[in-house]
């Protein structure tokens, strides 16, 4: 949606937030598409990432479009069954991926219009997976098992049928607002190239200012990401959004503070104003009672967070308390009534929590959650983008 149409949704969140405890004052806002619904499927990573395109489109002046994220799914379940199998089953064969699988695949395979290519070919009108998931797992097993202790001439193309009956057909060429495109073509009209977008993360187990790849199970392309100290990472958060760019967002949404209403913080609970008045009683609490209290708190108003750092990161990275999640958009920075910092979050829940699909998450959140983010290579600070060599 163009940025006049984000007025009513912002006020309804402004006035939601009044009626939960928060009270939300916008600083940065940029333009971002309607709220989707990745229903019952683990696609979104598809569904951010194109999110995030999209609000680029808005951003280049290529005007509002509804791009198909199953077109990138159906895509990627056929590449990623071949790297199964060729590995011997040693890959991650889930509903899961990455930002790259989005990004990388821009120019070889194209994009589409969601009204060219839905993927609900199979007498669904929302996303439901789990079928599809269950059934294409089996498959590839069967294929990685090699009972003829040869690989066949059809298997692919057995997938493939399976991935057509239930996405539909890809299409070859589809005309759209009076043009005819290939998926190409198409990518090329709206000028959307994935040498233009980076990753970057920070963590200590690999040198900064260097590409790794991220050793998370999505992570299935073994895509790379640039390192940065944790406050030179928060940095780029904040200048890409102040002019004009936003980010596509991969996070641990597993945490006490992730509220499903719309909140999401670090509450620390050492702090007395946290726990109350009677510390004893809180020391007596089991660690279920104390986290459901937590969560109430969070849910009512501004909490005390905890302090992050980089060993923090890294720590919960390491012991697996950070895993990747969830991929969502950051569009925007606001401030509560207490002036803390929260960014302003798309995510793909369909009008899910008090803020109508929308989530506002605080800095300390983000600077303890984040696993990693795609940018635009123009949204880097300078010295930071000399630093790494972009």
């Amino acid at each position: 949606m163009k940025k006049l149409l984000l007025l009513p949704i912002l006020l309804l969140a402004l006035s939601l937030s009044a009626q939960s405890g928060y009270k939300f004052t916008v600083v940065k806002e940029n333009p971002i598409t309607s709220i989707k619904n990745q229903s019952n499927s683990g696609t979104c990573w598809s569904f951010s990432a194109v999110g995030f395109l999209e609000s680029e489109l808005i951003r280049m002046g290529k005007g509002e479009h509804d791009l198909s994220e199953m077109y990138i799914v159906r895509r990627n379940y056929a590449d990623k069954a071949e790297k199964y199998v060729r590995l011997g089953g040693h890959l991650n064969f889930a509903q899961g991926g990455s930002f790259a699988d989005v990004i990388e695949t821009l120019n070889e395979y194209g994009i589409v219009p969601n009204n060219v290519y839905s993927g609900l070919n199979y007498g669904e009108n929302m996303h439901r997976h789990s079928e599809l998931e269950s059934g294409l797992s089996g498959y590839v097993s069967a294929i990685k098992a090699n009972k003829n202790r040869r690989l066949s001439t059809a298997w692919i193309a057995g997938f493939n049928g399976i991935l057509d009956a239930y996405f539909g057909v890809l299409p070859q060429t589809f005309d759209y607002d009076g043009k005819s495109y290939t998926p190409q073509s198409f990518r090329e009209s709206l000028a959307l190239d994935a040498k233009d977008y980076i990753s970057l993360t920070s963590f200590t187990h690999h040198p900064f200012y260097a590409p790794f790849a991220l050793e998370i199970p999505d992570n299935w392309r073994w895509a790379l990401s640039y390192n940065l100290p944790i406050d030179e990472f928060m940095e780029v958060f904040d200048n890409a959004i102040n002019n004009g760019y936003t980010v596509a967002w991969a996070s641990d949404v597993s945490e006490i503070g992730f509220s499903r209403k719309g909140i999401a913080v670090i509450p620390d609970e050492e702090a007395p104003e946290n726990i109350g008045s009677d510390q004893a009683h809180w020391l007596g609490l089991s660690q279920l009672d104390k986290n459901n209290a937590l969560k109430s708190k969070v849910e009512s108003g501004p909490v005390k967070e905890k302090i992050i750092t980089q060993e923090m990161r890294q720590t919960a990275f390491d012991n697996q308390e950070t895993t990747d999640d969830h991929g969502m958009q950051i569009y925007g920075i606001a401030k509560d009534q207490n002036g803390a910092k929260y960014y302003m979050v798309k995510n793909s829940w369909g009008q899910a929590g008090m803020y109508k699909g929308l989530w506002y998450a605080s800095e300390t959140f983000v600077k303890y959650k984040t696993l990693s983010i795609v940018i635009h290579k123009d949204a880097l600070p300078k010295e930071i983008a000399k630093k790494l060599g972009i």
